[in-house]
Order: C-alpha cells, then sequence, then structure tokens
C-alpha cells in the first residue's frame, strides 16, 4: 500500500519526493543527529500520497487546472485572484476519510509519546521540490503554531495543503520552470518547543550577508520564530568562529543587541488557540535573549549538521536552521534544517566593488545587507493593495516585507525596510536577488518622501543608508584569478571589523595594521579611564551618556574590553590563521578628548602629534589602567577565542628604555613575549627608530615602518598644516635612505620588517622601490591590495628588484 503517513523516524533525506526537502531533513536529523547529542522535537509527515489522494477527491485537480489556465504572473492582480480561487477551492473540498484517520491516529501517538492528552504541535508545509539547494525561496508555504485537538489539527492541514497555491509559491514555479502539480506537498505535523516562554530564531552556518564560511550566525529573539523569520524584529545577532569552537575555546566574536519589540506566543483556548503578538518588556529588550553557553552549544550542533550534510569528500554544506528554546525546561531543540542556497554559491573568482562618487546627508541609516548600491524613485508600499502599482526600478520603501511581496521585491532597484536584521525576509530575498537592502531604518515612511529620486548605499560598512537624489555610482570589476602570487607579502591595512569577512576574500597574506582606535571611536565611544571612574565624574552630561551606552554592563570597564575584543576578534578571525597584527592604541590626546568623559583625563597640549601618545601612555600612571583593559580585551581574543594569529605592535616608541617598559608591561597583564606565539613588534616611525635599530631587534620581533610619521619627522612637517603640507612626500631621498637603511638593519638583525604606511598606496613607485630594498611586506588600503600584487609580482618577474645595503650598494 501506498503510505499516507511516515513518523520522522521513519523517514530520511532520501525521501525528498515522498515528504519534500523540509520533512526530509527531520526525518534525517531524528535519525541521525539525535543520537549525536542534536535535539529535535518528534513528529509525523503526510506523504505525496495523502497529497495526491487529495487532489483526487471531487476532481480537485481539474478545477486547479482550470484555474490556472492563460495565467500572467506579471499581473499581480491577476496571480493574487487565481490564487486565491484556487485556496477556496482547497477549502471546500473535504479531506478523504482515510487520510483523516490517519492523520487522527498519528497524532494520538505522539501525544502520547509527550504524555499528554492533545499536545500542541506546528503545522508546516513540505513541498516535494523545496530546500533543494539548486531552488529555495524564503516561506513559500505556510506554518500553523500551536495547533491544538484534532479538529484544529484537520483544519490546519487542510489550510496547509492550500498553501502550496501562495501567491509567491505560483510565482516562484512559473519563474523556475516547475509544473504546478507535478509538485507534491508534505505537511509536518512536529510537537511544539514552549519558546512562546523561552527564544527562539534562526541560525546559518555561513556568514550570509558575505559568504564567509568560517562563522556561525545566530538571530535570536523572544517567544516564537515567526518574528525572527519574517522580520518583524530586529533580533539579537552572536557570530561564532568555527575553526577554534570545537577545540575548547569560546570564540564569540561580535554580539549585537537587538531592540526585539514583541514577541509572539501561545493565544489561550479561550481566545480561541494559535498565536498572538505582544510587546516585550523594558527588560527584555534590554538584555540577550539567550545567553553565550545557549549560543556555543547552538553553534556545535550547527557544524555537526552542516558536516552530515556535507558532501562526499567530506566538505561541510553550509546550513539554514530554524532553533528554539523551551522557556519551562531551558532546553534548546532544532526545528528545522536546510541547505544555504546564496552566499554558498556565490561566485568568488570576481568581486565587484561599488564606489560612490559623492556623498549627502542620509535621510535614513540602517543595517546593510549586501555591498551593491541601488537608486530610483522610492515607492512607498504599506500593504499588498499597493502592489499592482510598483514599477520596474523603483526602490521599494516598507515597513517590512513577507513572502507576499516577492514578486514586487524581484522589480525593485534597492529595498528599505523600518525593521529586522540580517536574518529577516527582506534580507534573504534580497540578498537572493543580488538587489541592495537596507533594514532596520526607522522612520524610513517618514523621511523619503513617496517618488522622491534616492540612492540607497550599501557599499560604506556595515552601516546602510539612504540618500537624496540620484548620485554617481562606479562599479569596478576585479577577477581574482588573475591576480598572480609575489615573493614580497602583500597585507592589508583595516580598521572596521564589519568589512573584515567581505575583504578576506582579496588576494592577501594577512593584516599588517590593524587600527584599535577606529574600534573605540566607533563601537565603545568612551575613555577608558573615564569608564574606571564612573560615576565620579565632573560632567553629568558624560555620566549619562556612560549610563546609555553601558546599560547592562553593572562592571563598565567590562564593557570596554566586551566591545574592544570583539571588533579584534572579528578581524582577527577573517583571515585566520593568517597573521593579523594589532596596533596598541594610538590616538592622541585631543583625540582621546573628544570620547565621552574624556576632557577630565587628557592634559591640553600644544603639538598632540609630538606629545602623550602610543607607548609613552601605556606605563603613565595617568593611563596605565586604561591600558590594563586593552590587554585585557587582547587577551581575550588569544586566550577565550583562540585566535592566536594575532600579534601586538607598538606605536610611537621613543627610546628602547620604553620599549623594554612596555613589553615589561605587557608581560604584567599575561601578554608574555613569545608564550603561545605572542610577538610584539614596533612601530618604526621616529628617527631614533632607525638610528638605533640593531638595538630595538634585540627587544621586539620585528618592525613596521609607519611612513606617515616618519616622513613628518625626518623632513620636519607637520602633516597637518594646510601651509607646509606641500612639503610633506615619502618619496623625498632623506626619507628613502632612512627606510633603506633600517630595512638593512633588520635584516642584518633578523628580523621581519614591513611598511604599513600609506606610501605605497598612493605611490606605485614607491612600492617598488621598497622591494627593491628587500621589504618583506607591504601592508596596502584594502582598494589597492589588488592592484599592488598584481604591479609588484610583475616587477619581480621581470628580474628588476635587486636589494640594496644601507649605504646603496648592490648586493649579492
Amino acid at each position: 500500500m501506498r503510505p499516507l503517513i511516515r513518523f520522522f523516524d521513519e523517514i530520511s533525506i532520501d525521501d525528498v519526493p515522498l515528504v519534500g526537502g523540509k520533512n526530509a531533513s527531520l526525518g534525517e536529523m531524528v535519525k541521525a543527529l539525535v543520537p549525536q547529542g542534536v535535539e529535535v522535537p518528534f513528529g509525523f509527515a503526510t506523504t505525496a500520497f495523502a497529497y495526491r489522494l487529495y487532489l483526487d477527491q471531487d476532481d480537485l485537480e481539474g478545477r486547479i487546472r482550470r484555474a490556472l489556465s492563460g495565467l500572467d504572473i506579471s499581473d499581480v492582480c491577476d496571480l493574487h485572484a487565481r490564487g486565491d480561487r484556487i485556496r477556496r477551492e482547497f477549502l471546500v473540498t473535504d479531506l478523504p476519510a482515510s487520510l483523516t484517520e490517519e492523520i487522527v491516529l498519528a497524532y494520538r501517538a505522539l501525544s502520547a509519546r509527550y504524555g499528554e492528552e492533545q499536545c500542541a504541535v506546528a503545522v508546516r508545509s513540505s513541498a516535494t521540490a523545496e530546500d533543494l539547494p539548486a531552488s529555495s525561496f524564503a516561506g513559500q508555504q505556510e506554518t500553523f503554531l500551536n495547533v491544538r485537538g484534532e479538529v484544529g489539527l484537520l483544519d490546519a492541514c487542510q489550510r496547509c495543503f492550500a498553501s502550496l497555491f501562495t501567491d509567491r509559491a505560483i510565482a516562484y514555479r512559473e519563474q523556475m520552470g516547475f509544473d504546478h502539480l507535478s509538485i507534491a506537498l508534505s505537511i509536518g505535523v512536529q510537537k511544539m518547543v514552549r519558546s512562546d516562554l523561552g527564544a527562539s530564531g534562526v541560525m546559518f552556518t555561513i556568514d550570509p550577508e558575505t559568504g564567509f564560511r568560517d562563522v556561525v550566525l545566530i538571530s535570536a529573539g523572544w517567544g516564537l520564530g515567526e518574528n525572527v523569520v519574517k522580520g518583524t524584529i530586529t533580533p539579537d545577532e552572536i557570530c561564532i568562529f568555527k575553526p577554534t569552537l570545537m577545540t575548547g575555546f569560546r570564540p564569540i566574536v561580535q554580539r549585537r543587541l537587538g531592540s526585539k519589540e514583541r514577541k509572539l506566543v501561545y493565544s489561550t483556548q479561550d481566545q480561541g488557540g494559535g498565536t498572538r503578538n505582544i510587546p516585550t518588556s523594558a527588560d527584555e529588550r534590554s538584555r540577550f535573549s539567550i545567553t553565550d553557553d545557549d549560543a556555543l552549544r547552538l553553534a556545535r550542533w550547527g557544524l555537526i549538521i552542516e558536516q552530515h550534510y556535507g558532501d562526499p569528500d567530506g566538505e561541510p554544506r553550509p546550513m539554514d536552521i530554524e532553533w528554539a528554546k523551551d522557556g519551562e525546561s531551558g532546553a534548546l531543540f532544532i526545528l528545522q534544517a536546510r541547505p544555504e542556497t546564496v552566499q554558498s554559491r556565490r561566485e568568488r573568482s570576481r568581486v565587484e566593488i561599488y564606489h560612490l562618487g559623492e556623498h549627502g546627508e542620509p535621510l535614513v541609516k540602517g543595517r546593510a545587507i549586501g555591498s551593491k548600491v541601488g537608486k530610483g524613485e522610492a515607492k512607498l508600499v504599506s500593504g499588498a493593495d499597493q502592489m499592482s502599482s510598483f514599477q520596474e526600478g523603483q526602490v521599494l520603501v516598507a515597513e517590512m516585507t513577507d513572502p507576499d511581496w516577492v514578486p514586487i521585491m524581484k522589480r525593485a532597484a534597492a529595498i528599505v525596510t523600518e525593521r529586522g536584521g540580517r536574518t529577516c525576509h527582506a534580507a534573504i530575498v534580497g540578498r537572493e536577488l543580488g538587489v541592495p537592502v537596507v533594514v532596520g531604518a526607522k522612520a524610513a515612511r517618514q523621511r523619503i518622501a513617496n517618488g522622491a529620486p534616492v540612492t540607497v548605499s550599501c557599499a560604506e560598512g556595515e552601516e546602510g543608508a539612504v540618500y537624496p537624489g540620484l548620485l554617481e555610482v562606479r562599479v569596478e570589476h576585479l577577477r581574482l584569478s588573475e591576480v598572480p602570487a609575489s615573493k614580497t607579502r602583500i597585507m592589508m591595512n583595516l580598521a572596521d571589523p564589519e568589512r573584515a569577512f567581505e575583504l578576506s576574500f582579496l588576494p592577501n597574506d594577512g593584516v599588517g595594521l590593524a587600527r584599535m582606535e577606529f574600534i573605540v571611536s566607533n563601537a565603545i565611544r568612551i575613555h577608558p579611564m573615564a569608564l574606571l571612574r564612573y560615576p565620579a565624574l565632573s560632567d553629568p552630561q558624560a555620566v549619562r551618556r556612560i549610563e546609555e551606552l553601558t546599560a547592562g554592563y553593572e562592571d563598565k570597564g567590562e564593557y570596554f574590553v566586551d566591545r574592544l575584543s570583539q571588533g579584534i576578534g572579528k578581524i582577527a578571525a577573517a583571515f585566520y590563521p593568517k597573521e593579523v597584527i594589532l596596533r596598541l592604541s594610538d590616538f592622541k590626546t585631543n583625540e582621546y578628548a573628544r570620547l565621552i568623559g574624556g576632557k577630565e583625563f587628557e592634559p591640553p597640549e600644544e603639538n598632540p602629534m609630538l606629545g602623550f601618545r602610543g607607548a609613552s601612555r601605556y606605563t603613565h600612571s595617568r593611563y596605565r589602567q586604561g591600558f590594563a583593559l586593552e590587554c585585557a580585551a587582547v587577551r581575550r581574543v588569544r586566550e577565550v577565542m583562540g585566535l592566536t594569529n594575532l600579534k601586538l605592535m607598538v606605536p610611537f616608541c621613543r627610546t628602547v628604555e620604553e620599549g623594554r617598559r612596555v613589553i615589561d608591561t605587557l608581560a604584567e597583564e599575561g601578554l608574555k613575549q613569545g608564550e603561545a606565539g605572542l610577538e610584539i613588534y614596533v612601530m618604526c616611525e621616529i628617527p631614533s627608530n632607525v638610528v638605533v635599530a640593531s638595538k630595538f631587534a634585540e627587544i621586539f620581533d620585528g618592525f613596521s615602518i609607519g611612513s606617515n610619521d616618519l616622513t613628518q619627522l625626518i623632513l620636519g612637517v607637520d602633516r597637518d598644516s594646510e601651509i607646509v603640507a606641500p612639503l610633506f612626500d615619502e618619496r623625498n631621498e632623506a626619507v628613502k635612505s632612512m627606510i633603506r637603511q633600517v630595512i638593512f638593519e633588520a635584516h642584518v638583525a633578523g628580523r621581519k620588517i614591513g611598511i604599513c604606511g600609506q606610501a605605497p598606496s598612493d605611490y606605485p613607485e614607491f612600492a617598488e622601490f621598497l622591494v627593491d630594498c628587500g621589504i618583506d611586506s607591504l601592508s596596502l588600503n584594502p582598494d589597492v591590495v589588488v592592484a599592488t600584487r598584481k604591479r609588484i609580482a610583475g616587477y619581480e618577474g621581470e628580474g628588476k628588484s635587486i636589494l640594496v645595503s644601507a649605504g646603496g650598494e648592490l648586493m649579492s
């Protein structure tokens, strides 16, 4: 007999034709992964035979065919009318008696398994062509939650069958070339997890934004998971680094608190069952919906799942996973798992880099999805009744999107939503369509006028912006396969952690300069000493701002360590196991004073460029405690996250004695040179670093030439002065002579030496000069990495590179 029902432990991934991708995956996990410790709620599935039996009832199939005859999906109104007619045909057609009986018997068995008379279940659809690696779209069919009782279950099943013909599903099948009636629908009936009392969300085992494969991204919110999946809230986000996760470390490289404006909970029987959305409390909005331990456990499960679904060669398959946490027991569960189908298939041999030719004051800002720029006339849409007027090339502006909106999203030049995070519906569909999307752009429909020309930019880091007018856009096309290797290491200067994953795909040998100051000024914004002396500050406004920014942190110093370690950790993770050299803080006093609370701790200086900066701060009583926070953040990255590819660099170190004091101070803070491969470099940016380079080489592991400050101090030019700025030129012979000398001295001492200044990024001929001198590495701005690498490889290949001594003589 052809089976109408199968329990999850009776099916596997080979049963996609029988129960669809979603249910086949659930069966596979119950049979293969539950024994490995992955928790999956039990349930059962109707089969494709059950669906075919239903279509035979009262010529339902013939009625569907007639309703689809002459379909034109470009006519949104016609599409909606036909879809509505077909769904009504399902709802007026009774389920076959044999199918009804088997669903009821299976439901009773499931309830008995959990010791309940009538357990609450989730009723989910699983199309037989759904969730395949070559064809996937977010949320084509319906899901019904908190379904309880036999009558309620049968009604939900009937509606679930009808949802095979949602407008979005009909349009998708037409575009993919699927015959509507060659696809069957299986229904999954799964025991509900009481996440209405806990939390739930989505987990990707790949960065869904960039395709970086070495992280797990978890999105989480209070209550049932539909709000996270559909993007009706801005969820918490937790990013975990895979390579060190399974070796005992706790590599949470980023935590982002979401606003989590509402939560989906059970409705009572008096309210008709089902679910309802309620506002979250201030306490729920102010804290993370899952713990770090929860996140790490989910991530470990994610690695088990992607490995199990991997290819025959053992390569893991990136997965899109739904999970839930039971608020009564605290237990975690995996609800669904399907292959990720956007970034895992992205072509990586070519890179497109978008550049805005001009900037204005943005109308709104939000979270950037993708890295492109789109522009066109803004079209504000609040509901399905307005979709028919949406024109090709317009910019869609809405509170949020849902799967019914896919037909107009495909016409959009860009998409802007007021709600949602990186795993919401608009973000997922935008990535699949290759359309720039800005989510979480609050008040977008108030600040963007309907019909106004706008430019939507996702090319400026993690923050997306909507600018007035149609701005100039330039697109740079790079073929990475055409970039040859070079003997000279080509590294990267990097400040923004949010760009690290994407930039890691450029051909590189690591990061030669990671700037701590960017993380402090953008992610922390508070002077470290102000955090340590809070609340005993004289400025009440600074106290209030600190309270606002550090809400949830009882230890204000922990706020600094936590934020800084995440920023550093994300950069180190992006390039792991390649070397990432972190320059310790090098703010000048006037720059430190601009941080919140900073004025109380920074002395006024006539020339901050030559004052209390760099190495001199780390051991001084004015900043020693603040430096301890920097060290604690570095230790967390190396020891807790396991990112021992992180190395340190000491800036503006005037004397050898000062260098020794800094190294001793680092050791006091648990960062002992040589332990776990810790190397400590020194910036070569003061003439004394060159003159006594051999002495500096005795205490440091290597040098990195800072050509900006070195040029300034050799030529006696204040590079901040407009009057003498034209005299500033790294190509001056005096500067080149000093650089030639220090490269020679470093190699004589057996130390590595590179450059992280601006000059080789600005002047190709200067990069060739450095190669002639035998420099070990060039650390460049990301936008010139590819071009410089090609030029240097060609230069080396032509045999033009020579090695010169400090005095300029040719050497063999």
